[in-house]
């Protein structure tokens, strides 16, 4: 990090002014982050350059010359004025990936408000669905989880580096603490313990992740059941382990979920084994079945619907005793078709 400058924590409403929206996606741009992180611009890309096996296509890319003039003209700005490059333009995945890169206590803190204002920004899209279109609706949910599961990902490496960590902090003393960003992580969404999840509300991107980390454990099926189910609960589920196949039951009480969406997802994701059937009118709670009738099989009570998980304070938990549910489901198995509007 470069000392001369005089560094100040960044405010997460300070950041809006340092995002733009450039070939589809939102991005941060190398000076920006740069001065928030405390480097030169050149400082900053030299340590970019060192782990640059990090940073593929869509966690960075440099700027043509008509993105740079067309971005001049909007923002009446000549901040990377004098340069002999364009500059680097870094997507969520690749800020994300940053924080793997960038240390010290600054970059832990300025990371932390990184962290929040997509999440932010997510929230917004979620809170505004209503002034979009189906299918753009569609679109921005799909990049959100898509985000959303590479956190994930992203997390579960980095704990697995700080086991191995523990392992030789006695031999290095202070110079090896816990991993900064996996401390981040760890504060952004806590993860739990396969036997259940306590989310507070305020916390919708925790519970993405909850839901996310029940579904990747399925080898052959999930049962969904939720009678209040939406185009977020099909897209929490598109990123199941390749092979498995996807019932949901439900009544779809309020009509929140349309054919229209339905089939742009079949659409979109034509990978995947979706089917619906109805619930039968006879369940208030929800559950997630993964693996019926098979040794993997695992049932999760869960107090909220996956597509308003985050809201308000609800837990999932692992079912102790899945015999007693073995009736219902058969029963439900049998439920005809569910048909859409």
């Amino acid at each position: 990090m470069d000392n001369d400058f005089e560094i100040n924590s960044i405010e997460v409403n300070e950041l809006y002014d340092f995002i733009y929206n450039i070939r589809g996606i939102r991005v941060m741009l190398d000076v920006d982050l740069a001065k928030i992180y405390g480097y030169t611009t050149k400082a900053f890309n030299r340590q970019v350059k060192n782990n640059i096996e990090k940073f593929e296509q869509d966690f960075m890319f440099q700027l043509t010359d008509e993105e740079c003039e067309i971005l001049r003209c909007k923002n009446c700005t000549s901040s990377w004025g004098g340069r002999r490059y364009n500059p680097y333009a870094f997507t969520e995945q690749g800020i994300y990936m940053l924080m793997t890169v960038l240390k010290g206590p600054l970059a832990t803190k300025q990371s932390k408000a990184l962290i929040r204002i997509f999440k932010q920004m997510k929230d917004y899209v979620i809170d505004n669905q209503s002034l979009l279109g189906q299918r753009e609706y569609l679109q921005l949910s799909l990049q959100t989880t898509q985000n959303t599961q590479e956190l994930l990902e992203l997390r579960n490496s980095l704990s697995k580096v700080d086991d191995k960590v523990a392992n030789i902090v006695d031999v290095l003393g202070d110079v090896v603490t816990k991993s900064e960003l996996a401390i981040v992580m760890l504060d952004f969404g806590k993860p739990s313990i396969r036997r259940g999840w306590l989310i507070l509300n305020g916390q919708p991107v925790e519970a993405d992740l909850a839901y996310q980390q029940i579904y990747s454990t399925a080898k052959k099926s999930i049962f969904v059941i939720d009678n209040y189910v939406g185009l977020k609960t099909l897209v929490l589920l598109k990123n199941v382990p390749t092979g498995v196949s996807v019932t949901i039951f439900s009544d779809n009480i309020g009509n929140h979920l349309h054919q229209t969406e339905f089939s742009d997802f079949l659409r979109e994701y034509s990978n995947l084994s979706v089917s619906l059937q109805t619930s039968g009118g006879i369940f208030h709670d929800r559950y997630i079945v993964v693996d019926y009738k098979t040794t993997n099989e695992q049932i999760f009570h869960c107090g909220a619907s996956s597509k308003d998980g985050g809201n308000k304070v609800t837990t999932i938990s692992l079912v102790s005793d899945n015999e007693i549910y073995h009736q219902l489901i058969d029963q439900l198995m049998r439920n005809p078709e569910l048909t859409l509007h």
